[in-house]
């Protein structure tokens, strides 16, 4: 698969969302995917491209840690994806556990003795490099999204800022598309959808209290949380000024 070459992700958090999104689309879907589970497994395929890797994979947690779905880029990829949580191993259940990146250049090094059972099945199956990203909002958190590769070598500062941006856009869909129970739903024809909106509420965050867009950006995630709301209906509120963050929230 072919990387993202430099430059192809923008400066600004708008054009960094934009050029996932547009990736996104661009991955053709399966026969009887809808709403947020095919959107998801829409932009692990994209991701698993731009990133050169032989997949990548996504897996929702509900509450204590237990699993809620798991949408990967093909077969072989998800079941790389089920398997760590199986074991109860691996870098998904660590960056979950530490809400943290775990990157791994190479299975072979360190990994062995990290995860005794895990590192060596998936460098039975061909798995050379692993990368995790956790999905949160806040300290509240959602899920991981993992990318695997078939060589050892570590991601270059652009492959990271893409794969950040890819994990913050599965955050984005998956708060769209979230129920009451907190678990995604089925609902939504276009889960990505457009993203207009939510940028112009972001810059409205980021002057009404003064932070950088990226801060401005968790400001609304955290709100949209803690309310049980939908991203979308969040930035509504704000563009329509129903919603300021100038007052304390409640």
């Amino acid at each position: 698969m072919r990387a993202a070459s430099p430059g192809t992700v923008g400066d600004s958090v708008g054009d960094r969302y934009a050029e996932v999104e547009a990736l996104i689309r661009r991955e053709p879907a399966v026969d009887g995917e809808q709403g947020v589970a095919g959107g998801l497994r829409r932009l692990c395929g994209a991701a698993g491209r731009a990133l050169a890797a032989s997949g990548a994979g996504l897996t929702v947690m509900t509450g204590g840690g237990l699993r809620g779905m798991t949408a990967a880029s093909d077969a072989a990829t998800e079941r790389l994806e089920e398997l760590q949580l199986t074991l109860g191993e691996g870098p998904c259940v660590d960056a979950y556990e530490s809400m943290r990146p775990v990157l791994i250049p190479d299975v072979a090094d360190g990994a062995m003795a990290r995860w005794p059972v895990y590192a060596p099945a998936v460098h039975a199956e061909g798995v050379r490099a692993v990368f995790a990203f956790p999905l949160q909002v806040g300290a509240a958190r959602l899920g991981v999204m993992d990318v695997f590769r078939t060589g050892p070598g570590m991601l270059s500062p652009d492959e990271l800022t893409l794969a950040l941006t890819f994990a913050e856009v599965a955050v984005s869909t998956l708060l769209d598309g979230r129920d009451r129970s907190g678990l995604t739903d089925g609902r939504l024809d276009d889960p990505l959808g457009s993203r207009a909106e939510l940028f112009q509420a972001q810059g409205m965050v980021m002057v009404q209290l003064g932070v950088s867009l990226a801060e401005a950006m968790v400001r609304i995630r955290a709100h949209a949380y803690v309310h049980d709301l939908r991203l979308h209906d969040v930035a509504a509120d704000i563009v329509a000024r129903r919603l300021s963050f100038e007052t304390p929230q409640t």
